[in-house]
């Protein structure tokens, strides 16, 4: 196999993420607990059998989609989406939305808020999607007052 060739980076355009699509089982109940722990709009959506779907943002800006195309639960041990990640401004956004995941009665792993590596500032919560989808909701700094839960690689990576 050839390597892939890398273009001119001054030529290429400027590329930023765009919303991230989801399959759920259950387009109801992932819509309320996407609105109730991030804090999004329904910014569009269709109720029609075979293709239900919810698009969910802030202030018009799409973030997550939602499509009840699914009968399983997200595969951990398959290719393609290891987590999707959520940055808010500090650190008590992010202790915001673990009071509101306990609340609704979410595991959180690493028992709350802890740091991305160690020796990192920053860092979040993180926890599952009631379809199993691996989230975090994370600040860029704040995060230091706890212990790193996973020695010598980042805590995203091993969750």
């Amino acid at each position: 196999m050839q390597p892939l060739e890398m273009g001119d980076p001054m030529g290429a355009p400027a590329l930023k993420a765009g919303h991230v699509g989801i399959n759920v089982t259950d387009l109801d109940r992932s819509t309320a607990f996407y609105r109730r722990v991030l804090g999004v709009d329904v910014l569009g959506s269709s109720a029609e059998a075979d293709r239900r779907y919810a698009f969910l943002g802030r202030d018009g800006a799409l973030l997550v989609t939602l499509w009840q195309q699914s009968g399983g639960v997200f595969a951990t041990d398959r290719p393609g989406l290891h987590h999707m990640s959520f940055e808010v401004p500090d650190i008590a956004d992010v202790r915001r939305a673990e009071s509101t995941l306990r609340e609704l009665g979410v595991e959180i792993l690493h028992d709350g808020v802890v740091p991305h590596g160690e020796g990192a500032s920053s860092g979040g919560v993180f926890f599952h999607d009631p379809d199993g989808t691996r989230l975090e909701i994370y600040a860029p700094s704040g995060a230091d007052t706890a212990a790193a839960p996973t020695s010598g690689a980042p805590t995203c990576g091993f969750f």
